[in-house]
């Protein structure tokens, strides 16, 4: 039935999918902004851009209606901290973008620039759009250094130049994985944070490629850490156990011009009106029920609910080849307590908001990116799907890698099937 469903809405689309103004008409439409969720509204699209958003029916004239009656209307998601198109299958098959090893351009990782690797074609974003993630903040998972490099925002459209917001964050680790790879302690690896980022402050700011320069940080590092020290780009900071985040919301308290922003935090609830009191926002995986490690003994479902409620601004969507479970994952979250709007608002425009993208995508307001998903149903029920996506005001090809496997090895159903094929 899912199926039937979904090829009627792909025919009564085929007709918009190149119109350059739209009307998404009749939805129940969750925008992103002050508006709220609104019942039966209007969606119009010019061109590539939210023209706006209103209660009521009406279509515009000039405008292609799409009929979106019984239907959730909703910003396209974004993927919070992923990395989409720097890897394939993690282990094998070639060359994964997502890993740094040593090299004489960089001392603590900073440098590194993930937008030149950036695939617009890989495997992993037709797989994921189709399910209705339209961008994401892609990063380097793992280095040999204190820093990840700089991470980007990048499209899921399949363009030729993905990359929306090049340079816009920095990541580093400060729990187990991060003292693990600097000196094996955190005596360490707090130690070299500190320095590298005092040694920027310090520095000239004229330091090109033939200023004389010995210091923790190479040149390519300190240019690429200005932006964070000035509070321009986001510092994210891995941190899972309760002492671990309290040493995150010290350094805060230390560098308060620093745009400090905490990732996975699996015991974040811990100290969640510390965290709301130094306005910390949080990228969070609330699936995590079980610790994995002794820095997260604290780990519960209900950590997404417990840290809206102190006031934390909360992000989901940390898988990189599973993003798309990210509604499953919110949906979670609200059978624990987080309001259905604050999941939905977790999905889309808090992870825009922190990366300094409001305005441009996360949310359905006016001159905003026409990245626009239409839902069967409610969007954080695990039995209802993204039935039509469009990203900057087209509908695109509902496909990935897995849709045509799955297509092609259907085609077999009438035919004699070879042994290999018959389970």
């Amino acid at each position: 039935m899912k199926t039937l469903l979904l090829t009627a809405v792909l025919l009564s689309v085929s007709t918009v999918a190149l119109a350059e103004k739209i009307a998404i008409v009749g939805g129940k439409v969750f925008t992103g902004t002050a508006q709220g969720t609104l019942e039966s509204a209007t969606v119009l699209i010019d061109n590539d851009k939210i023209v706006g958003v209103s209660s009521g029916t009406s279509v515009p004239a000039g405008y292609t209606a799409m009929d979106a009656t019984g239907k959730y209307v909703t910003p396209g998601l974004v993927g919070a901290y992923t990395q989409l198109g720097l890897v394939e299958v993690g282990m094998s098959a070639g060359t994964v973008d997502s890993s740094v090893s040593q090299l004489p351009m960089s001392n603590t990782g900073a440098a590194f620039d993930v937008s030149y690797a950036v695939n617009p074609d890989s495997s992993l974003m037709g797989i994921s759009r189709v399910d209705g993630i339209t961008s994401a903040a892609t990063t380097i998972s793992r280095t040999d250094y204190l820093f990840h490099g700089q991470g980007a925002v990048i499209t899921l459209s399949g363009e030729a130049q993905p990359v929306l917001k090049p340079k816009a964050f920095v990541a580093v680790n400060v729990g187990n994985a991060g003292a693990d790879d600097i000196g094996g302690s955190r005596a360490a690896v707090w130690v070299m944070l500190e320095n590298a980022i005092a040694e920027v402050k310090d520095a000239p700011k004229a330091l090109s490629a033939t200023s004389e320069w010995h210091g923790i940080n190479s040149r390519l590092d300190v240019n690429a850490l200005r932006p964070v020290v000035a509070g321009n780009a986001p510092l994210l900071i891995h941190a899972d156990r309760a002492a671990d985040i309290r040493q995150v919301i010290a350094f805060k308290q230390r560098h308060p011009k620093i745009n400090v922003v905490l990732v996975k935090g699996m015991e974040a609830w811990l100290v969640a009106d510390e965290l709301a009191g130094a306005k910390i926002p949080v990228i969070i995986d609330p699936e995590f029920n079980l610790p994995g490690g002794f820095d997260q003994m604290g780990a519960t479902l209900a950590n997404a609910g417990r840290l809206h409620e102190a006031g934390v601004t909360v992000a989901i969507g940390m898988e990189t080849h599973n993003i798309r479970l990210a509604t499953q994952h919110a949906g979670n979250a609200v059978a624990h307590g987080m309001p259905h709007d604050v999941a939905l608002a977790a999905l889309t425009v808090n992870p825009a908001t922190i990366f300094g993208m409001s305005g441009e995508i996360g949310s359905l307001t006016k001159g905003a990116r026409a990245d626009v998903v239409i839902w069967s149903g409610d969007p954080l029920e695990v039995t209802e799907a993204a039935e039509t996506v469009l990203i900057e005001g087209k509908v695109i090809k509902h496909t990935s890698r897995q849709i045509k496997l799955q297509e092609r090895y259907q085609s077999f159903s009438d035919t004699p099937k070879a042994s290999q094929y018959i389970r």
